[in-house]
């Protein structure tokens, strides 16, 4: 304990002659324990009206803040966790594509609390890279070993040592083998508009569902440790669902059900129980808000913004827009180039398909559930059939009205009478991307150059490897088409 009570206190004292929104001391160093699901739309949970039954995370939203607007910065899940614990933007970092690594030289939320006298921890899955920007004390591998993490709560109880976890499931990313799917009957599960329905889709829908409420056990099974070391009161627990999931506009994709993320905060003394906040907030946000609440000021550096004031409710407004972004360059059966940019405010979504003249792809497509979709589509069902074209090809921009029309489906970007909010919120894309350094389709080509695999080979190697690979691919396509 002893080596961080001059930092802290001093840190605190700082706090008070310059602000009081939140001040902390050495004492009152609070625990943090983040946990987020894989590959999960927000909108299945039960406390956001799905239909998965989530009895922990429908608690947890009596107990404390659920956030209605909360988003990432791309629908994919190394991005995303590079994006939390860097508090950078993903162009920013370097981690773009999927399967990447963050700049060297990057920081990371382990370097930012370990002065403060925190132990920060990761349990589960990864996705992130390399260890010398995320030094995390490391356990588990797909999933929170919670072993681990009732040893690490008892030994900092034990030694007054102030910790964040971060708890990583791998669920409900498919292959969709966990908790018990026979409590969601596929003739009976509700199938969002957009997906298509044949009986592969409920089939998979049903065990997805049965995989939510099994990262919802996991949720529980946490909260419970949190409890038995009796460490409710000082603790700030935060769970989230990450990007979509993967099924058709949802993962892979810049739609609100790729980005938007459920969030529920508890912070007994801190956060009001029961209450609800509509403000826009983002993962890159969680960074500096950890830093805060540890009693450190902002760091310059980061690109969040901390929710510390919205939080302890001095403030019900945060940012006035969030940002996305998707390369499929490098991912599974991904297209070779195709950037996706976006924006919203509090209403409306503006989408910029920068290369929409190509047909979009994904490992979403080769999917034996999307497949069966196309299937039906051949035989003559009409919405299947605009369902395969809707997600295969877009037009160059995309414009909703979320309030509207929350699942995204009415595109308005041709509609002249909304040339003013399309024009606005385009410029606004454009500053943000040539802050990032984001030069588009340059981006998404150079994209291949931050994927882990190429982390040490040369700009040459890399694009002549990538060259030769696509030849063969194109020439095994000629064959199975001739």
């Amino acid at each position: 304990m002893t080596k961080h009570i001059l930092p802290a206190t001093l840190l605190a004292c700082f706090t008070s002659l310059f602000g009081d929104a939140y001040s902390v001391s050495a004492d009152t160093l609070p625990n943090i324990v983040f946990i987020i699901a894989d590959d999960c739309t927000f909108r299945d949970i039960g406390c956001y009206g799905g239909q998965a039954r989530t009895p922990h995370i429908d608690k947890l939203a009596t107990e404390g803040m659920k956030f209605e607007r909360c988003f990432q910065a791309a629908p994919m899940c190394s991005p995303t966790r590079h994006n939390i614990y860097t508090g950078l933007y993903p162009v920013r970092s370097g981690a773009y594509p999927n399967h990447t690594f963050a700049k060297p030289g990057t920081q990371s939320i382990v370097h930012f609390l370990k002065p403060h006298g925190y132990r920060v921890a990761l349990s589960g899955k990864t996705h992130i890279g390399s260890r010398k920007v995320f030094p995390f004390e490391y356990s588990g591998k797909k999933n929170p070993d919670m072993a681990a993490i009732d040893k690490l709560f008892g030994e900092c109880k034990s030694s007054q040592t102030p910790f964040c976890l971060f708890a990583c499931s791998n669920e409900p990313h498919s292959p969709w083998d966990k908790g018990d799917s026979t409590v969601y009957p596929p003739n009976k599960v509700k199938l969002p508009e957009y997906i298509g329905d044949t009986p592969k889709v409920r089939q998979d829908f049903s065990k997805y569902l049965a995989e939510v409420t099994y990262f919802d056990e996991q949720v529980g099974q946490i909260d419970a440790l949190i409890k038995k070391h009796g460490l409710v009161e000082n603790t700030m627990f935060i769970v989230v669902s990450e990007q979509g999931n993967g099924f058709p506009f949802a993962k892979w994709t810049c739609y609100g059900n790729g980005l938007q993320s459920a969030m529920l905060v508890r912070w007994p003394g801190k956060v009001k129980p029961g209450t609800v906040t509509d403000a826009l907030v983002e993962y890159v946000d969680i960074t500096p808000t950890f830093v805060e609440a540890a009693g450190g000021q902002p760091e310059p550096k980061l690109e969040g913004k901390s929710l510390i004031p919205l939080l302890t409710g001095k403030t019900k407004v945060h940012k006035s827009f969030t940002y996305g972004l998707m390369t499929t360059r490098g991912i599974i059966n991904g297209t070779s180039v195709y950037p996706i940019r976006t924006i919203r405010d509090k209403r409306y979504r503006l989408i910029w398909n920068l290369n929409h003249q190509a047909k979009f792809t994904n490992a979403c497509t080769q999917s034996t559930h999307f497949q069966s979709v196309v299937e039906a589509a051949a035989k003559g069902d009409t919405h299947a059939a605009e369902v395969v074209r809707k997600y295969h090809f877009r037009p160059e921009f995309e414009l909703y009205d979320c309030e509207l029309d929350p699942l995204e489906q009415n595109n308005l970007a041709k509609d002249s009478q909304m040339a003013t909010i399309k024009n606005r919120l385009l410029a606004n894309l454009q500053s943000w991307m040539e802050k990032q350094g984001d030069q588009g389709i340059e981006t998404e080509i150079e994209a291949i150059l931050h994927l882990g695999k190429n982390r040490n080979k040369t700009r040459d190697q890399v694009f002549k490897e990538w060259e030769k690979r696509n030849k063969k691919s194109k020439s095994k396509l000629r064959q199975k088409a001739g």
